[in-house]
């Protein structure tokens, strides 16, 4: 299989334009992904939103404090957590995406499902228009279950971020080139590369992919950055992801300044500052 050539130039200011559902979204300027949790055991308690009115609420903030997108997610992905089962995670986001929709028609949504069929039923009766996977192998080629995510969404034509679990960004460059390669011989047309902070890593891993966050550039596409609350933050400062805010800005204005494309947060608003902060320095 040919992988893309990955060459010592960085792409800094590329332009890119995401067609979802026929809404184009520009990301010349960064963009950024607000969180939405139908679920009751994100490790950020705060982003738990299970009844009607949080998740009502919780649309409308996301899109007052100026998120052009909104990451639905319904199955737990914290460490040592029990996934929750396909049927429930179809039931919870047939619930919340219901909702998202009545409140905000016209918004972008994501949904953060590691599972094809899930991916396959939020596109058709929802019309979810991204698919953000998180279901990348650690150690091993890909799984039939990641294969059959890329036939779905190429199917189905969304865009797709793909997230790699690999340790080093020469790994994470690595994967990702294979999986861009596989994925265009499907037809997929619009790939979102996340090299994946808080899996797969040790904290002192993760800072080492941050700090050379930029040759993610190099395969020409766009960049997704979660960091938000994460451990990487509250382990090395001995806190907690309740006080995991300031860190979160702190790497969150790094990743912008190595060529991030899209904030994927808990907090928005503070979020919004460090790209318009970031933008005014052009």
């Amino acid at each position: 299989m040919m992988h893309y050539e990955i060459f010592c130039i960085f792409a800094a200011n590329m332009e890119y334009t995401l067609n979802c559902n026929g809404k184009l979204l520009e990301l010349k300027t960064p963009q950024v992904m607000g969180i939405l949790n139908a679920t009751p055991d994100s490790f950020y308690a705060g982003s738990r939103m299970q009844t009607e009115q949080e998740i009502a609420e919780r649309t409308h903030q996301i899109l007052d404090e100026g998120a052009t997108i909104i990451d639905v997610g319904a199955c737990s992905t914290r460490p040592d957590s029990e996934p929750a089962t396909e049927a429930e995670e179809m039931e919870r986001l047939r619930m919340a995406l219901s909702i998202v929709r009545r409140e905000a028609p016209e918004a972008v949504i994501s949904v953060d499902t590691y599972r094809p069929d899930v991916a396959r039923m939020v596109v058709e009766e929802f019309g979810a228009d991204i698919i953000n996977d998180v279901g990348a192998p650690v150690n091993c080629e890909l799984s039939t279950p990641q294969l059959a995510m890329f036939r779905i969404v190429s199917r189905l034509g969304v865009p797709y971020i793909y997230m790699s679990r690999k340790a080093t960004m020469k790994e994470v460059l690595l994967d990702c080139a294979e999986v861009v390669d596989t994925l265009r011989s499907m037809g997929q047309k619009d790939v979102i590369l996340d090299p994946g902070f808080g899996f797969g890593k040790t904290v002192d891993e993760n800072y080492k992919v941050m700090n050379e966050l930029e040759r993610m550039q190099m395969l020409h596409l766009p960049i997704l950055v979660g960091i938000s609350r994460k451990s990487m933050i509250y382990k090395l400062l001995g806190s907690s992801p309740e006080n995991s805010l300031n860190g979160t800005t702190v790497l969150n204005t790094i990743s912008l300044m190595k060529g991030a494309n899209i904030l994927r947060v808990h907090d928005v608003k503070e979020a919004i500052e460090c790209i318009k902060c970031f933008s005014n320095l052009e």
